[in-house]
């Protein structure tokens, strides 16, 4: 299979490369960026045998089967549409849009077309989660709570590898909907209440910078969700699942009990990276003709959540 990577010399560009070049049997046979040099740069270097800043010529080839969209998140709708209307299945990076209304559109042209289009809902794919899930699915796991931190540095329009970006990340829409997403996988169930918190704008970025996010079930179960862009400490995000049997605590690729012990994921997928486990299930959903894990219908209650949320902060 020949997959084009779209934003491909990014922060997730560069490790949605990474993470196909250790699946057998694919090829990058694209590569498209919005400047020039660095994606011929790009492309030289990796050996790929085309580059462009145009993403039309790159789907109008007839060696690309696929894309994956890791570009900016303004982008994605326009984009991701036009992949489908080309027939060409898409994975789009989270989020699949920034507002309800485009991940309506994107879900509205893929049930037209009848194209794959799959949102990037990483942390379903991450090992740590999905040995919680295995253990939900097996009845020996029920959640009571989730307690998330999504804690960043980053008072400049900086991306994940510390180099200036031309687009503006969002706390809500990108961060908040990793953890909307699977709090909502992980139970089963839509939010029947939520509400949302912000902190005053950043005078130049034009966005929160900290926020406080509350979901809870129709069963019951809570989510609690802190978000800033102003930690200046550890990085990253941190998931505690609080259980009927046990409490564990997910970060990123590995797993923790409640007393700091680490659980031992090596059995739980072929690889213990979630980028290159949610190619394998893009590529996978081709392959077999059908819905991936994670398609853009299966992810729309995430972002019905998210504009919920959104709403609430007017209040």
């Amino acid at each position: 299979m020949k997959i084009c990577v779209a934003g491909a010399y990014g922060a997730f560009g560069t490790k949605h490369l990474d993470a196909l070049s250790a699946i057998e049997g694919v090829t990058v046979s694209a590569v498209m960026g919005p400047t020039q040099s660095k994606i011929y740069a790009l492309a030289a270097e990796r050996g790929i045998g085309f580059a462009s800043t145009s993403l039309e010529a790159c789907i109008a080839r007839q060696d690309v089967d696929a894309v994956v969209l890791a570009t900016p998140t303004q982008m994605h709708a326009d984009q991701s549409i036009a992949c489908m209307k080309a027939g060409k299945p898409v994975l789009i990076e989270i989020p699949m849009a920034d507002s309800l209304q485009d991940s309506q559109r994107i879900c509205d042209v893929q049930k037209a077309t009848g194209t794959l289009a799959m949102a990037g809902q990483v942390r379903r794919f991450n090992p740590s989660h999905q040995w919680i899930r295995n253990k939900i699915d097996a009845d020996e796991l029920k959640i009571q709570q989730m307690d998330v931190q999504t804690f960043f540095f980053r008072r400049s329009n900086m991306n994940a590898k510390g180099e200036p970006r031309s687009w503006t990340d969002h706390l809500l829409w990108h961060h908040a909907c990793h953890t909307v997403d699977l709090f909502q996988y992980q139970t089963g169930e839509v939010v029947s209440e939520c509400y949302g918190l912000q902190g005053p704008k950043h005078p130049v970025l034009g966005i929160a910078m900290d926020m406080s996010i509350g979901m809870k079930t129709p069963s019951g179960a809570i989510c609690s969700l802190s978000l800033s862009f102003n930690n200046d400490g550890p990085l990253g995000t941190f998931f505690r699942y609080i259980c009927d049997n046990g409490t564990y605590i997910a970060r990123y690729d590995d797993l923790f009990d409640g007393r700091e012990n680490q659980i031992d994921l090596s059995n739980v997928a072929v690889s213990d990276n979630g980028i290159e486990l949610i190619d394998r299930e893009f590529l996978a959903a081709i392959q077999e003709g059908r819905e991936p894990n994670g398609s853009v219908h299966d992810t729309l209650n995430a972002m019905r959540t998210l504009d919920r949320i959104e709403k609430s902060f007017d209040f």
